[in-house]
């Protein structure tokens, strides 16, 4: 399958680059899979396309301030690190540049050595292994050096950092916002489940590959980055009773769709069973782990019956996601029509919902 197959002009005018005041202001672009008959309106209205019984499956990770700028010891070089996963109490694995300054051995320093860096070593993608030394709480010095690390289309300063974070972000640990979530205000949430629509919450730390490009030339040759999940027993216990009522579990986001897929795929493995009609049933349980879960068109969705989701960019991974669930032309045919619209694309961009 050609990557792209998946390509499409977006004007640079259409491309978000400050979150809306009221956050479920948003258009909000409906996609029903049975006619494919598309309606417009604003995210405000979501509810109106829910039934009692439903099951919202909110992902949520914290974004952390991981973006840090410094300078090598002894030279005055600067470096800017971008934090990537945490592999120890204070060993984390990070994104460097320029990565000359940052060689196996080099000890940083920011905020005029509050916080210290040595590299221990150069690991896969180039990232570097890095341990850190401080007097306090990292979280607390993070919070007051580190910045947030915005998507590189996005060039405005963020002046609020809550904006980059759902309302219900609650778990420290990511590079990136699962941003189909920051259409959600409490008000919304609350009228969700006045109308009986169920909601489970369940972690995915994104990391900094939700931003890489597709390079191969085919999308089977592409690797996924790996991000860690967790689903608890409280939130396999909801999303199972709306299952077996008949309700349909609608995933806010691809980072809540790739959680669910992931412990259905393993629940599948664990029971020896394979192929296509691989833990049908549509069930999870509470576990966790790490995924590089690869969805793309041709993919059989086993817990997923409805997506929320942003706009994503040309070549994705999460267009490529988007169009198993919806249909590869279907989707490319949406996005026509939301560029047509004038719809506000990627992070701080409207939304879709696909049923």
């Amino acid at each position: 399958m050609d990557v792209k197959n998946f390509y499409y002009e977006l004007p640079q005018e259409l491309i978000a680059q400050d979150p809306l005041e009221d956050r479920s202001s948003s258009r909000l672009l409906v996609l029903p899979r049975q006619d494919g008959t598309l309606t417009h309106t604003h995210f405000c209205h979501i509810l109106d396309y829910l039934d009692p019984g439903d099951c919202l499956v909110l992902n949520n990770t914290k974004v952390i301030p991981a973006r840090l700028f410094g300078e090598r010891e002894g030279t005055g070089g600067k470096v800017e690190i971008l934090l990537l996963k945490r592999k120890g109490q204070d060993t984390w694995e990070a994104l460097a540049k320029p990565g000359k300054k940052a060689r196996p051995g080099a000890r940083l320093l920011f905020g005029g050595g509050l916080l210290a860096g040595t590299v221990l070593e150069v690991v896969e993608d180039g990232n570097r292994l890095i341990q850190f030394s401080y007097e306090g709480v990292f979280e607390e010095i993070l919070g007051q050096l580190g910045q947030m690390p915005l998507p590189p289309y996005i060039t405005h300063q963020l002046q609020d950092k809550d904006r980059y974070q759902t309302v219900y972000a609650k778990y420290d640990g990511s590079a990136a916002a699962p941003t189909a979530g920051l259409h959600f205000t409490p008000e919304l949430l609350t009228a969700a489940r006045e109308k009986g629509v169920s909601i489970a919450e369940v972690t995915l730390h994104v990391g900094l590959g939700t931003f890489r490009p597709v390079k191969a030339k085919t999308v089977q040759e592409h690797h996924m980055h790996s991000e860690f999940y967790q689903v608890d027993e409280k939130a396999a216990e909801t999303i199972n009773e709306a299952k077996q009522k008949g309700g349909r579990i609608i995933c806010v986001g691809t980072t809540s769709c790739r959680t669910l897929e992931s412990v259905a795929a393993r629940m599948a493995a664990e029971e020896g069973k394979t192929g296509p009609g691989a833990a049908a049933g549509g069930y999870v349980k509470a576990c966790s782990g790490w995924t590089d879960i690869f969805i793309y068109p041709g993919y059989q969705f086993k817990v997923m019956d409805g997506l929320v989701t942003n706009f994503h960019l040309p070549e994705s991974t999460l267009l490529m996601l988007v169009s198993a669930f919806a249909g590869q032309e279907r989707v490319m045919g949406a996005y026509k029509e939301a560029v047509k619209e004038q719809y506000r694309f990627f992070s701080f961009g409207d939304a879709m919902l696909i049923y």
